[in-house]
């Protein structure tokens, strides 16, 4: 490793030059010298401080250190360790730099993944059923509200999860179970008295009463459906008929 001590017979920068060659200010320059990283030669006879080649390598060696977020009393050792030395301490840096990268990149898959932030707290498995129903067309204001039932089942049921995704897929595998989603997702902005609303009333009681659902439903299905029928009068008006039948046939199951 060459010293920063400046040969007088190869003083032939100036100190804007000096700063031009490492692409740092002049202001800079002076720092390092000021801190003493970088040795401040005298002035010529006609006033001025002229620079070495070796000044320049030194201040390019000290900017790429710092750059590299190398503290500067670490790199004023460095600038005057044995070559080995060096060497081994410029691995280092390159390991620790290579770890920041992976940690940087990691972030920035972070900071990608907040539009959909399903990405940050649910499984992929769950993520996936989220993006399917996106392709089946159904909106994403549905699609926001499957994804916090899902977040409160993880939260307050996750032995559940399994079998819920393995439900969910069967279900929009079946063209009928799919169909009623997609019509109980384009009911959104009915009148909660649309004749229509009637007849999907009746398909979804049909339904429930053929795949034998059990109507009581768990604290966090309570909450979303809470949700559900704040965001739509329709929506309200299809899960309290639905409640209401429900509680009918068992009703009238234990008087038979």
């Amino acid at each position: 490793m060459t010293t920063l001590h400046e040969d007088p017979r190869r003083t032939v920068l100036t100190i804007s030059q000096l700063a031009a060659t490492a692409g740092v200010t002049v202001r800079t320059v002076r720092h390092y010298h000021h801190v003493g990283l970088l040795p401040e030669p005298e002035r010529d006879a006609s006033g001025y401080r002229r620079y070495s080649a070796q000044a320049a390598v030194d201040l390019i060696r000290i900017r790429t250190l710092a750059d590299a977020g190398v503290p500067l009393a670490r790199i004023d050792a460095l600038l005057h360790a044995q070559p080995t030395e060096f060497a081994a301490a410029v691995t280092d840096i390159d390991a620790a730099l290579e770890r920041r990268i992976d940690e940087l990149t990691g972030y920035r898959r972070r900071i990608a993944e907040l539009n959909s932030g399903e990405r940050l707290v649910l499984p992929p498995e769950v993520v996936a059923i989220l993006d399917r129903m996106r392709g089946l067309g159904v909106s994403e204001r549905r699609v926001r509200l499957e994804r916090d039932a899902w977040i409160l089942m993880q939260a307050l049921d996750p032995q559940v999860m399994p079998q819920r995704i393995r439900d969910k897929n069967a279900g929009f595998d079946d063209p009928e179970t799919t169909r009623l989603y997609l019509a109980c997702d384009e009911s959104v902005d009915w009148d909660p008295y649309d004749p229509r609303l009637d007849r999907l009333i009746d398909d979804l009681d049909a339904w429930e009463v053929e795949h034998a659902r059990d109507s009581s439903r768990p604290g966090y299905l309570k909450l979303v459906s809470s949700r559900i029928s704040e965001a739509s009068p329709a929506w309200r008006r299809i899960i309290e008929a639905l409640a209401h039948r429900a509680e009918r046939r068992r009703t009238a199951g234990h008087d038979s």
